[in-house]
């Protein structure tokens, strides 16, 4: 393969293009225009003698080679931009008002949160735990600057995971068995709310909503005790609790899109930059 030097400024358009998913979402991320993005592209997959994109009608997809050359690429740019700090002293400073819903905390924002803690003692975070339907408004409205989200449609933040979404029951009172079946629901936007009703409808099976709570506590409450089954997604379903099936006359539930989501108003912020490049790097697949 005959190579060159990766320039920074086309490796930046590269990353930039994999997160907003498109040539021009990338554009004003890195304060460039739409053709100048995709030249700096074409200059990348010239110097690596590869294609890196497959070009569709909508969102940008990796080729193989992509893929490899991506993780190399966060990499660098990481790297980059410790040297400068490191050598400049210039030492990251500031607030980050993050939000995550329960169901992904624990899992999810602790890993990433250990890493950049100690790497930015001078950032003071600011963490909202509620549901992504309280989450999306208030970053809308630079109430907080970065959240991880159920998105409720594609062009929504940045896509990082799909998470798989369950039903759940107690095994001590067997409440699948119930007709109708008893069960517990988050609040009326909740997307896996609507996910669990379409399920059941579309199955036939006739059902009974007993308990309503946004709280993800108050969900596993409701199956503990016996007052319903549930959806939770499946990080946040406790190992005590049975996950239903087919088996039980439940059907497959479709996987909720996870994003991080950034507010406008935080565009100028360094520290909301590194803690959303870092979510990005941590938890993308």
């Amino acid at each position: 393969m005959n190579t060159s030097d990766l320039q920074l400024d086309w490796l930046t358009c590269f990353v930039a293009a994999v997160d907003a998913g498109s040539i021009s979402g990338a554009a004003p991320e890195v304060h460039r225009s739409q053709s100048a993005v995709s030249i700096q592209i074409k200059k990348l997959e010239g110097a690596v003698g590869r294609s890196l994109f497959v070009r569709g009608p909508r969102r940008l997809q990796l080729t193989a080679d992509g893929q490899v050359l991506l993780g190399y690429a966060r990499r660098i740019l990481d790297l980059h931009a410790e040297a400068q700090a490191a050598l400049q002293g210039d030492v990251l400073t500031g607030r980050v008002r993050l939000g995550v819903p329960d169901d992904y905390a624990a899992k999810y924002l602790t890993p990433v949160l250990k890493r950049f803690a100690p790497r930015h003692g001078g950032v003071q975070i600011e963490l909202d735990c509620e549901q992504s339907t309280s989450l999306i408004p208030r970053i809308a409205r630079g109430d907080l600057d970065l959240a991880l989200i159920s998105r409720d449609h594609p062009q929504r933040g940045t896509l990082l995971f799909h998470e798989p979404v369950v039903w759940v029951g107690s095994t001590q009172f067997e409440l699948w068995r119930s007709d109708p079946l008893p069960v517990a629901v988050y609040e009326d936007t909740s997307l896996a709310r609507t996910g669990a009703l379409t399920a059941l409808a579309q199955q036939g099976r006739r059902y009974r909503v007993v308990y309503n709570s946004s709280s993800l506590a108050g969900q596993i409450a409701a199956v503990e005790s016996g007052l319903a089954v549930a959806v939770l997604t499946k990080c946040s379903a406790p190992g005590h609790l049975q996950v239903l099936g087919s088996e039980h006359g439940l059907g497959p539930l479709q996987p909720m899109e996870v994003a991080v989501y950034r507010s406008r108003a935080s565009r100028t912020s360094k520290a909301v930059d590194s803690l959303q490049r870092l979510l990005v790097q941590t938890l993308r697949q």
